[in-house]
């Protein structure tokens, strides 16, 4: 979750008002493509709906009232651009990386509200201390800080009003706005990616199931190498989350520790990503920084934010399995029935396609290949990935959406990279990947 800079914003709770936040940015754009338009038949110019609808004013305004609605908008910008990546146009992408990142907060009247009316109108006499300016907001709800009489220090999930209502017409909705710009990849299952993307926010936002999934981990993890926050369960419901405030600073931030802490915060994380896809087949999907702190003093990880927790499917995780160490020993016939069982290639491919994405799955675990520690910062290993994603690029017609789960999946390995450049850190990874060898 993200630290919340912009004004506060009344966020549309019924569904009357967030379809009409639809359909006026619905109307404005097209307006804006019938001015445009006429000015270029005028001047002699061939019109083309791709470039009036992408206009700087257009895009701006598109991300501006997705990121007002929340919720189903941002998750479904999340998805897109997580499937599509470098095959989406430049404008599209612009729009869903902002959907990524920014969140508004509710207003204070707003936020009292749903107080009110979950904790009742004497809520605050529960508390010593409440802070009404949230900490952290993001796609589903605001975080705030509060402190018990006791002297006990919370954080305090609040769902964002309308949301859990609203999640299957806000997809939609979303997606025929996507769709009317003409430039999403045809080879996008959209209709399957809408599905996955209104499973994956009734799940985010129950905020029951996120107390499960806090529990869950809780038998799970090793408590010398993390701590997870507890679950206040007299003042949780389904719209409100409170649990203990994780102490730690900002997970980056421990780029100035010596290279043995920095080493050891990164070899835990990839441990617990091949535990989730192995052993617990659960995975916190989420690999924001935010979503972690590092506590020096105890040299321990917190995590935070359980919403976007998957249940791993077995056939997924034992086609990871068998797809790593085949990428290992550099076994391209392996890979490949390894890769189809979890879902990569049609039935209808070409073996230099195939042959291609192969190419960049060996590629992605080169990590797991090196029995010695492997220095993150200086492999230009995503760099290297990307170049030859490009070259899959220009094969359009062979362009498959792989099965979301595989989306969130990567999602997660890449954000652990992201994390392992930034801290500069040096892992022995083939000697974590030795307990999953076949």
């Amino acid at each position: 979750m993200s630290n919340p800079k912009m004004t506060q914003s009344k966020i549309p709770s019924s569904r009357l008002a967030r379809l009409g936040k639809f359909g006026g940015l619905t109307a404005k754009i097209v307006g804006n493509m019938l001015v445009d338009g006429t000015k270029e038949l005028t001047q002699g110019k061939k019109v083309s709906r791709s470039r009036l609808l992408l206009t700087p004013d257009n895009v701006e305004h598109v991300a501006n009232q997705l990121g007002h609605l929340r919720g189903a908008a941002m998750k479904l910008g999340q998805m897109l651009s997580m499937d599509a990546g470098e095959l989406l146009s430049p404008e599209l992408s612009h729009i869903l990386a902002r959907l990524r990142s920014d969140a508004t907060p509710m207003l204070h009247k707003q936020l009292k509200a749903i107080l009110d009316e979950n904790w009742g109108k004497d809520w605050l006499n529960r508390f010593s201390h409440f802070d009404l300016r949230p900490f952290a907001a993001a796609s589903i709800g605001q975080v705030h800080l509060a402190h018990l009489e006791n002297g006990k220090k919370l954080a305090v999930k609040i769902q964002y009003p309308g949301v859990r209502q609203s999640i299957a017409s806000d997809i939609d909705n979303v997606a025929v706005l996507l769709k009317l710009s003409g430039l999403l990849p045809k080879h996008l299952e959209m209709d399957k990616l809408l599905e996955q993307a209104k499973y994956q926010l009734q799940n985010e936002a129950d905020y029951h199931l996120e107390a499960d999934y806090i529990a869950k981990y809780q038998t799970h993890i090793n408590t010398n190498e993390f701590s997870l926050p507890q679950v206040v369960s007299e003042l949780s419901n389904k719209n409100i989350l409170v649990m203990d405030f994780v102490e730690g600073i900002k997970i980056e931030e421990a780029v100035s520790y010596p290279a043995e802490q920095r080493n050891k915060i990164v070899a835990n994380l990839i441990a617990l990503f091949l535990q989730e896809l192995f052993d617990f087949r659960l995975m916190q999907t989420d690999p924001n920084f935010a979503n972690f702190l590092y506590q020096p003093h105890t040299e321990t990880i917190g995590l935070l934010d359980f919403g976007a927790t998957r249940a791993i499917p077995e056939t997924i995780s034992k086609g990871y399995r068998s797809l790593m160490n085949a990428a290992v020993q550099k076994d391209k016939q392996a890979m490949q029935v390894a890769a189809k069982q979890i879902g990569f290639f049609g039935s209808a491919i070409d073996q230099s396609y195939l042959d291609d994405v192969l190419d960049i799955f060996e590629l992605a675990c080169e990590p797991l290949r090196v029995n010695q520690e492997y220095d993150f910062a200086s492999s230009n290993l995503a760099t290297r990935v990307k170049t030859k994603g490009l070259a899959i690029k220009q094969q359009k017609h062979q362009w498959h959406t792989p099965p979301v789960d595989a989306v969130f999946i990567h999602r997660k390995i890449a954000g652990i990279y992201l994390l392992a450049v930034k801290l500069k850190a040096k892992v022995n990874v083939h000697s974590l990947f030795q307990a999953y060898v076949l």
